[in-house]
């Protein structure tokens, strides 16, 4: 089934491109991406890496390359990418300072493994990403609204 999600995503990613699709609405930030039933571990999930400068660096790298997260999300995070055009909802927006303060760090873990229902997210890691990068990532990410 991922392999089919991938290939649909692909094919959003092509139409965003090529018709130049506007940006649907971010969903309430409130509205949490993790099913019921597996939300309150992931809220309880803690980073095994602390918010370094190091560790930033590496996130963003990861954000910027490897993960391609900047391809949905944009450069600056804002959920603004050129493939997250057709995506409704549209991507998370990361510089968003309230978003850190309502997602925690184990929620956007528990995505990037797992996909986001009802999302143009697919699961990440360990296909594209390992979990010490996810981290890193996540780490950058969560720096663009200023958590720390």
């Amino acid at each position: 089934m991922r392999k089919s999600t991938g290939v649909l995503v692909a094919g959003v990613v092509g139409l965003a491109f090529a018709t130049g699709v506007a940006v649907a609405a971010e969903k309430d930030i409130k509205m949490p991406r993790v099913p019921a039933g597996e939300l309150q571990k992931a809220k309880d999930t803690k980073s095994p890496l602390k918010m370094t400068p190091d560790v930033i660096a590496k996130g963003k790298a990861v954000f910027e390359g490897k993960g391609t997260c900047f391809t949905c999300h944009g450069q600056t995070g804002k959920g603004d990418g050129p493939a997250g055009a057709a995506l409704d909802p549209s991507p998370r927006n990361f510089a968003n300072p309230e978003f850190a303060k309502i997602r925690t760090e184990g929620e956007m873990f528990w995505v990037v493994k797992n996909g986001s229902p009802g999302t143009g997210m697919i699961a990440y890691a360990p296909a594209m990403i390992n979990d010490e990068e996810a981290w890193q990532a996540i780490a950058y990410a969560r720096s663009l609204g200023g958590a720390k």
